[in-house]
C-alpha cells in the first residue's frame, strides 16, 4: 500500500489574501506546493489529497491542481463551516471553520491507509518526506498511533523577527509534549527566547520544533470524530473556538491513549503566511536550485 499525502489548504485564501494571490516563489514560477508535491513523489508517495473550501475549488483546481496532473493521483475534500454533527448549527456571525482537527476529519471516507498531513504554505524539504515515508511503513493501520517529524529549532527561525514555535519533549523516541514558546529569535549570543519580563533566555537551537508534519494511522478518524462532538458540547460553539490537531494529540498522549514517535530531520523549514514573507522564501528556493537540490524548472 503506497503512502498518501494530505495537504491542508482550506485556509489559503484567508491567510495569504486570496487564492489568486498565491504568488510564484521559485525561479520559474513555482509555488511552495510544487516543492512539497515533488518531494513527496520522490519519497514514494503516489496520492495527494487537498483539503480545500468549496468556494475556492475552481480557482484551486485551475491554478494549483492542474499542475500535478499526470504526476501524482490527486483528490479533493472540502472543509466547510457547516460540516457539523447532527443537532448542531453554525453560530450566527461565525465565519471560519473549526480548525485542523475538523479539516482532517473531512478525509475520513477517503483514507484507509496510514497518511501524512502537512500545511499547504510551508516548505518542509525532501528529507522530511523521506523520513515520513519510512515512518508510515511502521504504523499499524488499526492502532491509534502516529509520528511527528521534528525540526532542529535553528532551522526554523526567521531572519526578519521573532517566531513562536512548538518545542517538543520526548522520552525513548516518543513525543511526550509540545510546548508553545514565544518570541524566539537570534541575537549576538545565539538563539534566545524573549519573554514578557524583558529578559532573554538562552536556547541551544538544537531543540526539536513541531512544524505540523504529522503521520497518522486511519484509526485516528474514529477518535477525532468522537472528540469533535465532545469539543462542540463543551466549548466549540463560540465565534473563534478551534478544534486543533496539536492539542488533541497532546491530550491523547497525556492520557496514554496514543503513542507518537518523534522523527528528526535536518531539513530547513520556511513558510509563507503573509505576502511580506515572499522575498526570503524566494531567496531560499533560489539557493536550493543553485546548490542542485532542485532542477529548474522544477517539472
Amino acid at each position: 500500500m503506497t503512502p498518501t499525502l494530505v495537504i491542508m489548504a482550506a485556509g489559503m485564501g484567508s491567510r495569504y489574501g486570496g487564492i489568486k494571490q498565491i504568488d510564484p516563489m521559485g525561479p520559474n514560477g513555482e509555488i511552495i506546493l510544487d516543492y512539497s508535491v515533488r518531494d513527496a513523489i520522490e519519497a514514494g508517495f503516489d496520492r495527494v489529497i487537498f483539503i480545500i473550501r468549496k468556494e475556492i475549488e475552481k480557482a484551486f483546481r485551475d491554478t494549483i491542481g492542474t499542475r500535478f496532473e499526470g504526476k501524482i493521483n490527486v483528490d479533493y475534500v472540502f472543509q466547510e463551516l457547516d460540516d457539523l454533527p447532527a443537532g448542531y448549527t453554525v453560530p450566527v456571525g461565525r465565519e471560519k471553520p473549526w480548525g485542523t482537527g475538523q479539516a482532517i476529519l473531512a478525509c475520513k471516507d477517503m483514507i484507509i491507509e496510514p497518511f501524512i498531513v502537512i500545511n499547504a504554505d510551508d516548505f518542509y524539504g525532501g528529507e522530511a518526506f523521506r523520513e515520513g515515508a519510512r515512518g508510515l511503513t511502521a504504523l499499524n493501520p488499526e492502532a491509534l498511533e502516529g509520528f511527528l517529524v521534528g525540526y532542529r529549532l535553528i532551522n526554523t527561525l526567521s531572519p526578519h523577527g521573532y517566531v513562536t514555535r512548538g518545542v517538543c519533549e520526548s522520552k525513548n523516541g516518543n513525543l511526550t509534549s509540545v510546548t508553545e514558546r514565544f518570541k524566539i529569535g537570534k541575537n549576538d549570543t545565539g538563539v534566545v527566547e524573549n519573554q514578557d519580563d524583558g529578559k532573554c533566555y538562552p536556547m541551544t537551537g538544537e531543540e526539536l520544533a513541531s512544524m505540523n508534519f504529522w503521520g497518522f494511522s486511519p484509526a485516528l478518524f474514529t477518535v477525532l470524530e468522537t472528540r469533535f462532538l465532545d469539543f462542540l458540547k463543551e466549548s466549540g460553539m463560540g465565534m473563534k473556538t478551534e478544534y486543533l490537531i496539536p492539542s488533541q494529540i497532546d491530550s491523547l498522549i497525556s492520557s496514554g491513549r496514543m503513542a507518537v514517535k518523534i522523527l528528526k530531520t535536518d531539513s530547513t523549514w520556511f513558510g509563507v503566511t503573509y505576502p511580506e514573507d515572499k522575498p526570503a522564501v524566494k531567496s531560499s528556493l533560489a539557493s536550493l536550485v543553485e546548490e542542485g537540490v532542485y532542477p529548474s524548472p522544477l517539472w
